[in-house]
């Protein structure tokens, strides 16, 4: 299993290699031209404004956070980081306080915990999720900065050979079965309807137990039987990386997808000037399902740290040297 990973971080690289190739036609010429396209350009100007990343504390989020702080600091403006900030509510309340000038969130998330829109009625189409959520969010002070192309949301997964057993497919599959099985999910799940009281109130589910779990000891309360259910991600490195764990198909649609959406203070977002959106939708152009996967297994699999995780993929790219 391990050597099959090495083997995709390996191929990875060379991906992210020839996507920067690809930008100047091919060859090694179109190489140099793809890097110097995509290379961040300091401005000495932006030097005046101080920028504190901020992130939630999983390694998606650890990833994410590095690659803006990183693309940031390379356009010349002076960050800090604070990429520990636990639920969505403190991360937006950091922003709120002052304790941060912006961080990485996920449209279905900001529509339906922040400003409890049903699961049901947040769109699919991300165009029209991200401007639902960019009004709502600059009522509140806060600018959101367009999406990354990848989507990622909760899903709910379970062994493969639990699934076989109990004939899993799709989340309607768990009636009449969901009493005897144990649910694990973040804390905050209890509350979300992307997560338990969607699942109860649109599936109409009830189970045995929902047992709150870090999120990353999702799949090893698999593995170890602690949960028969766990709320997973769509991006997860070890649904790419492994047949040994089944997606339930979310066949009533209850949770939506969602992109991540850089928000920021409206008064941070204006003392930087427009380095700041160009920036981040400059390193996020990359940023496609399959490299988000990867990007995390190095973390979450590879063990390696999401500061160097995120300046192999800045390097990568070109964005940084």
């Amino acid at each position: 299993m391990m050597f099959v990973r090495r083997v995709g971080l390996a191929a990875t690289v060379s991906a992210l290699a020839l996507a920067v190739a690809s930008c100047g036609g091919g060859g090694k010429s179109s190489t140099t031209a793809g890097a110097q396209q995509n290379l961040i350009q300091r401005n000495p100007a932006n030097g005046k404004t101080t920028i504190t990343v901020g992130s939630k504390n999983f390694s998606e989020e650890f990833v994410l956070g590095q690659i803006y702080a990183q693309a940031l600091r390379a356009a010349g403006y002076r960050v800090r980081t604070r990429l520990d900030l636990g639920s969505e509510k403190v991360a937006l309340h950091a922003i709120k306080d002052g304790q941060i000038s912006g961080y990485p969130e996920y449209t279905s998330t900001a529509l339906g915990s922040f400003f409890h829109i049903p699961a049901s009625r947040i769109p699919s189409n991300a165009t029209r999720a991200y401007r639902q959520a960019r009004a709502a969010l600059a009522r509140d002070g806060i600018v959101a900065f367009p999406p990354t192309p990848f989507a990622d949301s909760n899903a709910v997964g379970t062994l493969t050979t639990t699934a076989r057993r109990l004939g899993l497919k799709d989340v309607s599959d768990l009636t009449g079965k969901s009493r005897n099985l144990v649910l694990a999910g973040s804390p905050e799940c209890r509350v979300r309807s992307d997560c338990l009281a969607g699942l109860e109130k649109d599936y109409g589910l009830r189970f045995r137990r929902f047992r709150p779990t870090a999120i990353g000891l999702r799949y090893a309360g698999l593995d170890r039987h602690q949960a028969d259910l766990s709320i997973l991600f769509t991006s997860d490195a070890q649904l790419a990386a492994s047949t040994r764990y089944t997606v339930l198909k979310d066949d009533k649609g209850l949770i939506p997808p969602g992109n991540v959406i850089f928000i920021a203070s409206k008064q941070v977002a204006d003392s930087a000037g427009p380095d700041l959106g160009a920036t981040i939708e400059k390193v996020q152009r990359n940023l496609t399902l399959p490299v988000i996967q990867e990007l995390n297994s190095r973390v979450d699999i590879g063990r390696q740290d999401p500061r160097a995780v995120a300046h192999q993929y800045l390097t990568a790219l070109g964005y940084v040297r």
